[in-house]
């Protein structure tokens, strides 16, 4: 990401790889859902499986969105860094080929925010 400074930027910028203890740093965005009014990050093991982070941190992460609990997790559509993504549940977040600072953005037909308002 580019920086607008007014002065010279010469230091390492805090969030590189190496900063996260072998973890790699995610953002997840569940579109028409703007309770969440931006992706969360996350720091994930890139060998964690895909499916790992649907049932074990989604839950955390969304969990208090009334509509969660009705996702349909087959139909839902995905985009890694905005290109249509089809993820592999048993594959690694690496091999599904998240990288540090990927973006994942999923939608989810049939739900679309509290009051349907994408909220």
């Amino acid at each position: 990401m580019s920086v607008a400074a007014i002065g010279k930027y010469d230091f390492p910028a805090l969030d590189r790889q190496e900063n996260f203890h072998g973890n790699i740093l995610t953002y997840w965005h569940w579109e028409k859902h703007l309770m969440f009014c931006s992706p969360i990050a996350l720091p994930l093991a890139p060998d964690m499986p895909f499916g790992a982070v649907v049932e074990q941190v989604m839950p955390g992460a969304y969990g208090a969105h009334p509509d969660f609990a009705k996702i349909d997790w087959a139909k839902v559509s995905w985009r890694l860094n905005g290109a249509p993504f089809k993820p592999e549940r048993d594959k690694s977040l690496r091999d599904n080929g998240l990288g540090h600072k990927s973006v994942v953005t999923f939608a989810t037909p049939g739900l679309d925010g509290i009051g349907g308002c994408a909220s």
